[in-house]
């Protein structure tokens, strides 16, 4: 006898749909965006995991994103409507919609991803986020998604827009730092370590002598966006 799916775990796709008021006629579907190959790895019943669904589903949301940012700001330019399609499908803004729908109390997770917080974390959440929507395009159309993200997408363009994350960390620092009549802020290496092939940069960055903040990465141009964003969290800019 099959195990009850709330038993196991995860909540069941048509309760999830209900909750969601989604309408899926092919169920199989549905339940293939929502399954993990962690959880098809330990139960070779399951047909199919979400990844080809989250590779159609990345298309998808970059078309409909775009097209609902095009009809919604008519006047606005190009590269600006780039940036802002950039921060409406990032890995962390399709995260913060999966939570909105509470999408991890549906995913179907392997013991291994379960135990380690896989249902709450961001990329885990954006790459089934994505694969739903493949789904929910092939089936039921293309209309569906935008009529099912429409509304989020709404509320998170005027919290970008508010917040300028649209714009990369160091030009937006760069904005305020000038507006404020100081010169643009500068960056300053402070540490290189490891070996050539994996190398880890420490990066301050200043407005004149006050230290604003810090990051570090892979390279010095990573490591300066990361301080950037670091000053921007210092100065409130962002959260």
């Amino acid at each position: 006898m099959a195990i009850p799916e709330e038993t196991l775990g995860f909540e069941s796709p048509q309760d999830f749909a209900k909750r969601n008021q989604l309408q899926f006629d092919d169920s199989l579907l549905l339940s293939r965006a929502l399954t993990h190959r962690s959880y098809l790895n330990e139960h070779p019943e399951a047909i199919e995991d979400n990844e080809r669904l989250e590779f159609l589903g990345d298309a998808v949301l970059d078309y409909v994103v775009g097209a609902w940012l095009y009809n919604r700001f008519p006047e606005m330019a190009e590269g600006e409507l780039t940036r802002l399609r950039a921060a409406l499908v990032k890995t962390d803004q399709l995260a913060e919609f999966g939570q909105q729908i509470e999408l991890g109390r549906a995913l179907r997770l392997g013991r291994g991803e379960e135990e380690n917080g896989g249902r709450r974390r961001r990329a885990m959440l954006c790459g089934a986020y994505e694969a739903l929507m493949g789904a929910l395009c092939l089936d039921t159309g293309i209309e569906a998604v935008e009529e099912f993200i429409g509304p989020y997408l709404e509320t998170a363009v005027k919290k970008i827009l508010e917040l300028q994350s649209d714009k990369d960390p160091k030009s937006l620092l760069q904005e305020i730092i000038q507006s404020g009549g100081q010169p643009a802020p500068r960056y300053k290496v402070v540490s290189e370590d490891g070996p050539d092939h994996a190398k880890v940069f420490e990066v301050v960055v200043f407005a004149g002598e006050e230290k604003l903040g810090q990051g570090a990465g892979s390279s010095k141009h990573v490591a300066s966006m990361a301080a950037a964003e670091n000053a921007l969290k210092n100065l409130s800019y962002i959260r």
